[in-house]
């Protein structure tokens, strides 16, 4: 079996907002290129980007303000393409080229 061929990467825009942005040094866009395949050769999917999100483009130690059990926190509402991620798949989603994803927490200390 050969390995797959590099299919090249897409660019998608991540917002954080709702407070997620300290974790992401402070900056509420991102304008990303990201593999189109993982390394199976499956396409990527919002699973797949918010582990992407923690290796690569999180600056802050805190992940557990934005993951839990390997997957977005409770009170965080996820958006894709202006639609709840739950119409859409959730972590099942397969990202598309363009694709705006924002991340909002609705939690917040006082």
């Amino acid at each position: 079996m050969s390995e797959p061929k590099d299919v090249g990467d897409i660019g998608i825009t991540v917002e954080f907002s709702g407070g997620l942005e300290m974790l992401f040094s402070n900056e509420r866009k991102h304008k990303l290129s990201i593999p189109a395949k993982d390394s199976t050769g499956a396409p990527l999917n919002v699973g797949y980007l918010v582990t992407y999100l923690c290796e690569n483009v999180m600056k802050d130690a805190r992940k557990d303000l934005f993951v839990l059990d390997g997957t977005v926190r409770p009170g965080i509402l996820v958006l894709i393409n202006e639609a709840d991620w739950e119409l859409e798949g959730e972590e099942t989603y397969e990202i598309q080229p363009g694709d705006n994803i924002l991340f909002v927490s609705t939690l917040h200390g006082g």
